[in-house]
């Protein structure tokens, strides 16, 4: 598209104030990504060095440190306080095998973690390699590393996840100010380049509007533009065109545009008749009541009496005039209008037939007002969220401390028999191990409570977390039989513990399906744990896996315990909703939300005193 000489004045000096704000937003974005950058590797090194000193307390008087490391509780709390942080996704504590010993996700622990980037390397590299990890679609979780040294050998490592998407969120909403200042800018140079264009370009536009008046037929059309210029030698050469220029001016029909340009893309039913009844148009959505081949036809050979397509193109047809809307049912509720159109004469020339699927509006609207309820939903729990978890933070890593000094004051104020000898561990001295006076037995039995009261808040909140939190979802080719043999030993703990056996019946042959390989053995261990806990009499659970229609594959877990009641099946994937006396109503919604997610379905079927069977239907990865 050519411009014209405003048009380019305009664009010059919007080009080069642009020019100028670019390059200094670039600048700006690249400090802030680095300022993004370097406060989330602060924070990681911070929750590092804070899991890295409890760790130096609990190892050296265990027999066991990996086991010591995951069931000590001021550890726990310190890794599952990661969940809270601004950028923070996880913190684990790995062996020198790369298993996860204990983690901020429970579910995680004795599973192997891969390696991840490391956000140390990327503070080292230039701005445009900065930006492109922070904005690459598909997101990555980037890692805060600290060794961990028994002595002069390795003895694991500390990792915390840092989420690049989490840190984009950080960045755009730093640099909400800095694009209303720029647009600010480019908008203030546009008006001003503007009015120079209105004051320089004055007589351009009286001739344009000169010539516009010509072109509509217009006759003896002058322009008034002073003598002296360029500008004044045109005027005068226009003015003599247009005292010599006489023409008559044909109306010109406009160009007949078929209907099926306009029509065929529409949801609602459209057909057109002639004059007599003919049908000559009918789009695709009114192929259900006239076939390809009923074009041409007459109205009462395609239709029987009374029904109300043709009683409403027949009234129109009569009166030549426009009927309805009205309601009526043609196996379901519609809303039909029948158009007269008339020629320039008034002449009736045909009927334009509407039809409008009510209850289909009626769903469409009703899911736009569902949205809208769960968009503010969202950000309602969000915000409450947040307000919620840096107290409930603090108060878990003090009842610690209490906890500590309780037991540090009890030692301290008892006579100590045999001094201990000091050790030359790296990591820290060993508990005496002895026996607590009952008053301080009774103030930590205190402790816990409160303790496992706000662990139970904070499990609501982590619940209002995950599901406000984006996710971060890296689709893949994932094999079920690999996945599901990963995910053994943590169910078959639970089994062990309620005196489930385990079946598995997952052949070689079973397809791959598409999808995020953690999140999808984050379902398997959440339905494989909740038949479980179904079974406290023990039992069997089955763990099946196969080809299914429609290109998808099932995975079906079934168990044979207490069931589910008829009245609960409709509300089990409802957030915080539990049939269990101490259940938290988190596990099945992460279920349903996982598998939606996945493009996926999942299923429920339960009896009573016989058991429960989920099925979960995922799409198989496409065969080229």
């Amino acid at each position: 598209m050519r411009l014209g000489i405003k048009g380019k004045q305009i664009a010059g000096v919007t080009a080069i104030v642009a020019v100028a704000v670019t390059a200094l937003s670039a600048l700006h974005v690249a400090q802030l990504a680095q300022v993004v950058l370097r406060e989330s590797h602060a924070r990681g090194e911070l929750l590092s060095n804070a899991i890295f000193h409890r760790a130096r307390e609990v190892v050296p008087g265990s027999l066991e440190p990996y086991t010591a490391l995951g069931a000590d509780p001021g550890l726990r709390a310190i890794l599952e306080s990661a969940i809270y942080g601004e950028t923070e996704t996880g913190a684990f504590i790995l062996d020198t095998e790369g298993v996860v010993v204990a983690a901020s996700d429970a579910t995680l622990v004795a599973l192997p973690r891969e390696e991840g980037a490391d956000l140390t390397e990327l503070l080292e590299q230039g701005p445009v390699r900065q930006l492109g990890a922070l904005y690459s679609q598909e997101g990555q979780t980037l890692e805060v590393r600290q060794p961990m040294m028994l002595g002069d050998e390795a003895f694991g490592s500390i990792r915390i996840g840092i989420s690049t998407l989490l840190m984009r969120q950080q960045l755009n909403a730093a640099l909400g100010p800095a694009l209303w200042t720029a647009a600010l800018a480019l908008g203030v140079a546009v008006l001003v380049a503007a009015l120079l264009a209105q004051a320089l370009l004055r007589p351009i536009h009286v001739i344009r509007s000169g010539l516009t008046r010509l072109g509509q037929g217009e006759l003896g059309v002058t322009l008034d533009l002073p003598p002296g210029d360029e500008f004044g030698e045109l005027g005068a050469f226009f003015n003599s065109v247009s005292q010599r220029l006489s023409a008559d001016r044909d109306a010109q029909a406009d160009p007949v545009v078929p209907p099926q340009s306009s029509l065929d893309d529409l949801a609602d039913a459209v057909a057109l008749f002639d004059p007599s009844g003919d049908l000559l148009f009918r789009n695709p959505s009114m192929q259900a009541t006239f076939a390809a081949d009923a074009v041409g036809r007459p109205l009462g050979a395609l239709l029987p009496a009374g029904h109300p397509y043709r009683a409403i193109v027949e009234e129109t047809l009569a009166t030549g005039t426009s009927q309805g809307p009205i309601r009526a049912s043609v196996g379901f509720d519609v809303s039909l209008t029948a158009h007269a159109i008339a020629a320039s004469d008034r002449a009736l020339m045909g009927v334009l037939l509407v039809s409008r699927n009510v209850a289909r509006l009626s769903q469409v609207q009703s899911t736009i007002a569902s949205s809208r309820k769960l968009v503010a939903l969202g950000r309602l729990t969000a915000g409450v969220a947040h307000e919620v978890k840096n107290p409930l933070n603090a108060m878990i890593i003090h009842l610690e401390l209490l906890r500590t000094k309780i037991r540090d004051g009890a030692r301290a104020a008892e006579p100590d028999p045999e001094p201990a000898a000091a050790s030359g561990a790296v990591i820290g001295l060993a508990d005496t191990g002895r026996e607590l006076a009952p008053a301080v037995q009774g103030a930590l039995r205190h402790v816990e409570l409160m303790e496992g009261e706000i662990r139970r808040l904070d499990e609501v909140v982590q619940g209002f977390l995950k599901f406000t939190r984006p996710e971060e979802l890296r689709p893949e080719p994932v094999n079920l039989k690999e996945l599901l043999e990963e995910a053994l030993p943590v169910i078959e703990s639970e089994a062990h513990a309620n005196a489930v056996k385990v079946e598995v019946d997952i052949p070689a042959s079973v397809p791959d399906v598409s999808g995020d390989a953690a999140m999808l053995r984050q379902v398997a261990l959440n339905l494989a744990i909740n038949a479980c806990q179904a079974m406290p009499d023990g039992g069997t659970l089955r763990l099946v896996c196969a080809a299914a229609s429609q290109d998808r594959v099932e995975i079906r877990v079934e168990d044979t315990g207490v069931g589910i009641k008829p009245e609960d099946l409709e509300k089990i994937f409802d957030l915080y909703y539990s049939t269990k006396d101490d259940g938290t109503g988190i596990g099945l919604s992460m279920v349903y939300r996982i598998v939606q997610m996945h493009e996926g379905e999942v299923e429920v079927q339960s009896t009573l005193g016989r058991g429960t069977v989920f099925r979960v239907l995922l799409p198989r990865v496409s065969r080229l």
